[in-house]
């Protein structure tokens, strides 16, 4: 019998992390991480506890993790871990800004590189999770800046992969996830056009089989569900 490509995935202990595991369980060995493991993780999936504001650290113990499994090969690295925090620029400290840009930017790069040898061996592919706060977004000047970092990385890996990794960078429009309520934003009657967790997994693991180099999903994937009949 042959043996499921491996996928690994950071922030997946809730939110779209989480419901996307869900969806590639059936076809995937999973190895999920996140600070606090879920009280139910999918089917077979193991679980790698890791604090993405130590950066270096985090990208130590999932790449001893994956060694001491036998792990030698990923398929697929969703690096979806995020956070933030709803303020005005002058509002931010040096420490919140620092911790937004290690969870988000910093730790995407070492992990990037650390697992990229796994990556290469399995012909697998990274996969970013950005944010539609890429292009700028009022009150959330950091995350906006570590998102649109996040873009710059994936081009700068592509071109420097060239071909042996593939890269992806898909950037999700607004979703009803624990991160919004942590960051302080309180959507109000905005809260009928997020998606819900689920619903933005179904459209990412879509896009992840697309292949697309990058992706922003918005206003055409909210009605290509209302046509199809597919809940928000």
């Amino acid at each position: 019998m042959t043996a499921l490509p491996t996928a690994l995935i950071t922030g997946a202990t809730s939110g779209i992390g989480l419901a996307l595991a869900r969806r590639l369980a059936a076809t995937h060995r999973l190895v999920l991480s996140g600070r606090r493991e879920p009280q139910k993780l999918p089917d077979k999936a193991s679980y790698v506890g890791a604090d993405l504001s130590e950066p270096g650290k985090a990208a130590d113990v999932v790449h001893m993790a994956l060694r001491e499994a036998g792990i030698t090969k990923l398929s697929k690295l969703v690096l979806n871990a995020g956070t933030g925090t709803y303020a005005a620029a002058d509002a931010e400290d040096a420490g919140t800004i620092r911790h937004t840009l290690d969870v988000n930017l910093v730790a995407s790069v070492l992990m990037a590189h650390r697992l990229a040898p796994l990556l290469e061996a399995g012909s697998g592919k990274l996969v970013l999770i950005g944010s539609v706060a890429h292009r700028g977004s009022g009150n959330m000047p950091s995350y906006a800046a570590s998102k649109a970092g996040l873009s710059g990385l994936a081009r700068s890996l592509r071109s420097e992969w060239n071909g042996r990794i593939g890269v992806q960078i898909i950037h999700p429009g607004p979703t009803r996830t624990p991160m919004h309520e942590n960051a302080g934003y309180q959507p109000g009657g905005l809260d009928r056009l997020f998606f819900s967790a689920d619903a933005m997994a179904d459209e990412i693991a879509r896009l992840i089989e697309a292949d697309r180099p990058a992706t922003t999903i918005m206003i055409a994937a909210r009605l290509r569900r209302l046509v199809s009949g597919k809940r928000s």
